[in-house]
């Protein structure tokens, strides 16, 4: 792929990797080389572990573009980000996504859409931070949350902008266990082996169906929210009078 993000597939399972050398930030060029290789990973046919490498899993969305891009920069950024996490949630074989650090929008959207969500122990948060830092969640991730989130996390999450710890993150849905460290990858691997195992026709049959509505919405919510005419108008309402 490119240097942001490593691809390697063995038999069933196809490994994608991520890291920027910083904070695993979601830039333009990051969205597009994790497309990318999600693209030949179904094009392989094989079971996804996600994962990162660094200090952190994801800082979450490049804000400078938001800050100081261009309509064109601010719109390509968050409907790549929207698009990606729609695929991953509506994606034709199993991902394994497995945590070691902080994981902030958009890292936490791309663990949200994952199959199997496995964190390791450790002192780092994940969440939607955007109300503390004067952003409206977008209405794709609202859904994406809603879709993963028990109620009263989903309210916390979104409405407060609450981020949690490894364990109180799996309470509340982001995870579906915790492990040490040590085996995250480990456990990453036996969790990818397993779901090699499934019947694929029918893993994407039920999850189209368990997740068919959310999927419907979250399309619908894309297109009708991520427009140019609102990206020109998000540049507009930054820039002095």
């Amino acid at each position: 792929m490119t240097k942001l993000v490593s691809y390697s597939c063995d038999g069933k399972i196809s490994r994608i990797t991520f890291e920027d050398g910083k904070a695993n930030v979601m830039s333009i060029a990051m969205l597009k080389a994790l497309d990318e290789a999600f693209s030949q990973a179904e094009k392989d046919k094989t079971v996804v572990i996600l994962s990162a490498r660094g200090k952190h899993f994801s800082a979450g969305f490049d804000l400078n573009v938001f800050t100081k891009g261009t309509p064109e920069d601010n719109h390509t950024l968050l409907r790549s980000g929207a698009e990606l996490a729609l695929r991953i949630l509506s994606f034709p074989m199993p991902v394994v996504a497995a945590c070691h650090g902080n994981a902030f929008p958009m890292g936490a959207f791309l663990i949200l859409a994952s199959d199997h969500r496995i964190a390791a122990e450790g002192n780092y948060r994940i969440g939607l931070n955007e109300v503390t830092i004067g952003l409206t969640v977008p209405r794709f991730a609202v859904e994406l949350a809603r879709q993963r989130l028990t109620p009263s996390y989903f309210n916390r999450t979104v409405v407060t902008g609450e981020m949690f710890g490894p364990q109180e993150a799996c309470t509340a849905g982001f995870f579906d266990r915790v492990v040490s460290a040590a085996d995250l990858e480990a456990e990453a691997e036996k969790a990818a082996t397993a779901l090699t195992t499934i019947d694929f026709p029918s893993h994407i049959g039920s999850k189209l169906r368990a997740r068919g509505s959310a999927i419907k919405t979250i399309r619908t919510v894309i297109d009708e929210d991520i427009t140019m005419d609102y990206a020109n108008k998000r540049v507009a309402e930054r820039e002095p009078a």
